[in-house]
């Protein structure tokens, strides 16, 4: 501390007597380093003193322009100059003159002309003092600040962790919730199959099915809020999802609120389940128009962000894809903004709204690697940035399983469902179709039927089971023993059991639960049709 004190002084000299300039800087020679400036124009007094970082300002008391009490009060009266030192020189060793320059504001009184030794020891005084008093605005200054940072970042822990916490919550809620749901559903597919149900009752089943998908849906979005949903993560070229999204919003909304898209020429790569994206980009899209009230104007843009462009401070420096959807409609307060990735937390009127749309942003966006941030301004819309990271993996056009018609086979299947109401129902979907169908209650009773030499073609077995043998060892027997069988997992929740990082390896098949019969008929078609195919191209 001592050693920043004792910076050399910067001294400004105010007089309309030129002479004076030499007899002061005389007089400062003893001084050691200085900076030293002169001026005749008191009224440049506030200026120079910036200008110079002046640490003491010497002032003649009677100039004809300006007198030397004038200029003191001036340079008290600016902030960035009130605690330099000001020392009025004057040829009157008057009382009432020093009183009244200390009423000015002066640090000092020297009656012309000092002795040099007494000019070099106050001169040097009032400087330490004024760079003393500059580092100590500056120490209190970085301290709030450090405060101000500290705060931020323990109100951003606490938020982090009431989101994990609501979120441990609602990824194990969901995985229970699937597995009803998928009960139900197989049940009411298995109903709607037999020929004992009359007009009225299938149409009291098809209802009751479309509570089921949307009972899947909720599941769903909690997952994904909860980044507990596996994602098929890909490289993907978002450009041809944005246009097709905009044509989309075109036309569910009709000619109001406007839809423009603004892709930029170029558009990375990025690793991403495309599925999901949608699905995020869709529900965003519908916020947008409900805080319209239809009227206008949706923004959804996209552009390469690079590690030399300005980012928000919550967004690391580096390669992204940013995709924006921004409306012009009502906006947000501060207090809806910190609670607006919270599950079920809604403004809309009940019925309206389910509160999960932005938090499955949330989660997917996280789960991607990727950041999310929403800026917004009560009366003047909301914008929602998602910054993805670029890859430069070339995306492959994989080739995806299309349930049009129920369609089965004469292979065996092996079902392995630790829910006895869940394996009952699908082993009797697979029936149904032809398949001959064996089942196991865990991995290990599947081990037993791997073992005794059954031939089977396609193993369907739910990754969360108790016993001794887990989903992955069965899958690593299948492998073995059953070199040409496939492997079909489902889960209603495989986080850390099939996922890497919330990220499902390439070739992992899983049907997330509840599964309808349409789509569990079109992946176990595929899978088997793909077998087929290549056992062809070997022989």
């Amino acid at each position: 501390m001592t050693e920043r004190i004792l910076q050399a002084p910067s001294i400004l000299l105010i007089d309309d007597e030129s002479f004076s300039r030499d007899i002061i800087s005389h007089g400062l020679e003893a001084c050691g380093p200085h900076k030293f400036q002169f001026t005749q124009a008191p009224a440049m007094a506030v200026e120079l003193a910036k200008e110079m970082a002046a640490t003491v300002v010497l002032v003649d008391m009677r100039m004809p322009e300006m007198d030397g009490f004038e200029v003191t009060r001036r340079l008290c009266a600016d902030k960035e100059t009130a605690h330099v030192a000001v020392i009025v020189l004057s040829s009157e060793d008057n009382p009432d003159m020093k009183a009244q320059a200390f009423e000015a504001g002066a640090s000092d009184y020297l009656v012309k002309w000092p002795d040099p030794r007494e000019l070099v020891a106050r001169v040097r005084y009032h400087s330490n003092a004024c760079i003393a008093r500059r580092q100590l605005d500056a120490a209190y200054t970085s301290l709030c600040r450090s405060q101000e940072e500290l705060a931020a970042s323990q109100s951003a822990l606490l938020q982090s962790q009431k989101m994990e916490a609501i979120g441990q919550l609602t990824g194990g809620v969901a995985h229970d919730f699937n597995n009803v749901l998928q009960i139900i559903g197989g049940n009411l597919q298995l109903l709607k199959l037999s020929n004992g149900v009359n007009e009225p009752g299938l149409t009291r089943v098809e209802a009751a099915m479309s509570g089921v998908k949307r009972g899947a849906e909720l599941a769903s979005h909690l997952l994904a809020f909860a980044r507990r949903q596996p994602l098929q993560a890909v490289a993907t070229n978002p450009e041809h999802l944005l246009l097709e999204m905009g044509v989309m919003m075109r036309r569910m909304f009709g000619l109001s609120p406007n839809v423009m898209t603004e892709v930029s020429h170029g558009l990375g790569n990025i690793m991403v389940d495309p599925n999901q994206l949608h699905n995020v980009l869709l529900n965003l899209s519908i916020n947008a128009r409900d805080a319209m009230a239809g009227r206008g104007t949706l923004r959804i843009r996209a552009a390469n962000i690079g590690p030399e462009d300005s980012l928000p401070p919550d967004v690391a420096a580096g390669s992204w894809v940013m995709i924006e959807v921004a409306d012009n409609g009502a906006g947000m307060t501060p207090q809806v903004m910190a609670r607006v990735f919270e599950p079920f937390f809604t403004t809309k009127p009940p019925g309206q709204g389910t509160g999960l749309g932005l938090s499955m942003a949330y989660g997917f966006v996280k789960q991607s690697g990727g950041e999310i941030v929403l800026s917004s301004v009560l009366g003047e819309g909301t914008s929602v940035r998602i910054y993805l990271p670029r890859t430069d993996v070339e995306p492959i056009i994989q080739e995806v399983p299309v349930a049009t018609r129920l369609e089965g086979g004469p292979e065996t299947i092996l079902v392995v469902e630790d829910e006895e109401n869940v394996r009952k129902s699908t082993c009797s979907s697979l029936s149904i179709l032809g398949y001959q169908v064996l089942q196991a209650s865990s991995a290990a009773g599947a081990l037993e039927i791997i073992n005794s030499g059954q031939d089977i073609d396609l193993v369907f077995t739910d990754v969360i089971m108790p016993g001794p043998v887990s989903s992955l060892q069965l899958g690593e027997a299948v492998r073995t023993r059953l070199p040409h069988a496939r492997i079909l997992y489902t889960s209603g929740y495989a986080e850390g059991v099939l996922t890497h990082e919330g990220r499902l390896d390439a070739n992992v098949n899983l049907l997330p639960k509840p599964y309808d019969l349409n789509a569990l008929s079109a992946r176990i078609r595929h899978l088997l049709r793909h077998e087929k195919d290549a056992h062809m191209e070997h022989t």
